[in-house]
């Protein structure tokens, strides 16, 4: 397996609000760990409750005795979400902070992932396909066919979510698991990538790189070049269940 992380300010912004985490040694009961989260909140809220839920959640990930993939990595999410709305009130600069979510582990030819908000997971390889569903207005407008797909990703109220850690003290946690197969490349990343790039472009600069680290590079440089209007947060994975075209 091999993997990459990857954050960037960006164009516009003056504080970084994404955070990564990435590990390909056990965490507790899995074997690997992988995070992207998109914090917010004033006064630099924003990246304090992204890096505070992500440590949270390795924390509780190592000590939990469960041993059940769904309830571990859902049981620390949200242990993740109580810590932080507890942290939120200490200070009142952090007041109102809150983050998006996605986790993801590898078992065998088994993905598990969770996800709460609109950071992504994306499954790469003869096509791109996202996996995670948005929590957000616009996608609950789709949903209900109140926009088609095509308009909601230039949509006016693209960035509001309706899901996030640190909302509400119940936290409502997707949790999926899709098997893996031969080729299979994964991209989890934040709205400052998604909605700066076209999925169509997502896959071909994933494709078309010579390794995990160019492909990264390149995600970001393009985000940037696109208007780099929000933090960029991404972590790839070759999960090596064969020959891939990037390695």
């Amino acid at each position: 397996m091999k993997s990459y992380s990857l954050t960037d300010v960006g164009v516009v912004r003056k504080v970084n609000q994404d955070y990564v985490y990435t590990s390909d040694k056990p965490v507790g009961h899995l074997p690997n760990l992988f995070v992207v989260a998109d914090g917010m909140g004033g006064h630099r809220a924003g990246d304090y409750a992204s890096k505070y839920t992500v440590e949270v959640l390795e924390r509780e990930l190592k000590r939990t005795d469960e041993e059940d993939v769904e309830r571990a990595l859902i049981q620390a999410v949200k242990v993740a979400n109580h810590e932080l709305i507890r942290e939120a009130g200490t200070d009142e600069h952090l007041k109102g902070m809150g983050t998006t979510i996605v986790v993801a582990t590898i078992i065998n030819q088994m993905m598990y992932f969770a996800n709460v908000g609109d950071s992504r997971l994306y499954l790469i390889n003869q096509g791109i396909l996202q996996l995670t569903k948005d929590h957000s207005l616009v996608e609950e407008m789709v949903r209900l066919g109140g926009i088609k797909p095509e308009e909601a990703k230039h949509h006016p109220d693209k960035n509001i979510i309706t899901r996030a850690i640190g909302a509400k003290e119940e936290v409502e946690v997707d949790f999926y698991e899709h098997r893996l197969k031969k080729g299979d490349i994964i991209l989890m990343c934040t709205d400052g990538l998604s909605n700066m790039v076209e999925d169509e472009e997502l896959f071909h600069i994933v494709q078309g790189a010579r390794d995990v680290v160019e492909a990264a590079e390149m995600l970001v440089e393009t985000a940037k070049e696109n208007g780099g209007t929000d933090n960029i947060g991404l972590v790839l994975i070759v999960p090596g269940l064969g020959e891939v075209s990037i390695c």
